[in-house]
């Protein structure tokens, strides 16, 4: 048949890494930058809000923390991490899926995996802040066993956001 291309070619297999390289820490900051501006309207000081802490972390070297980086090809598709809120409680920070991978079980995997990670880490319990936009998230880390404790509606990053505390007891 003219024009038969055959099938479509297969994307390449997702992969999740932990060992941080030259350049992920600044893509991790544009990832989050540019998705929450296309899909939420933030402006630029949440790239700041993501930078500041996220730097703090490259820095440190600490066993109970973690970052998880996954990627498709050489595209960042998906991040997490795992850093110490305080001895026994973990926060889960800077988790975001691209939009071409939601559905995937991607961020399930993500998700777990941290998970996994504070409980052989010794941590009692991990916290976490979102938004409430953020409802296929929120479906998410309900289904893992947080529950929402705290909300505070406000302004935040150029717009109204109601920020939501969530947490989950390990032991």
């Amino acid at each position: 048949m003219k024009g038969h291309t055959g099938p479509p070619a297969p994307r390449p297999i997702v992969t999740v890494r932990t060992q941080i390289r030259p350049g992920d820490i600044g893509s991790i900051i544009r990832f989050h930058g540019v998705t929450y501006a296309r899909e939420y309207g933030f402006d630029h000081t949440f790239e700041a809000y993501v930078a500041e802490p996220l730097g703090a972390f490259a820095k440190s070297t600490s066993p109970g923390e973690r970052l998880w980086i996954a990627e498709q090809g050489d595209r960042l598709v998906g991040c997490v991490a795992i850093v110490a809120h305080s001895p026994d409680v973990a926060q889960l920070r800077w988790f975001l899926v691209d939009a071409d991978c939601r559905g995937s079980g991607l961020g399930t995997r993500l998700l777990n995996e941290a998970i996994a990670f504070c409980k052989a880490s010794g941590y009692r319990s991990v916290i976490l802040w979102t938004v409430s936009a953020l409802a296929a998230a929120a479906r998410l880390y309900c289904s893992a066993g947080f529950r929402k404790v705290e909300e505070i509606p406000g302004t935040q990053w150029g717009v109204h956001v109601v920020e939501e505390r969530y947490e989950l007891d390990i032991f």
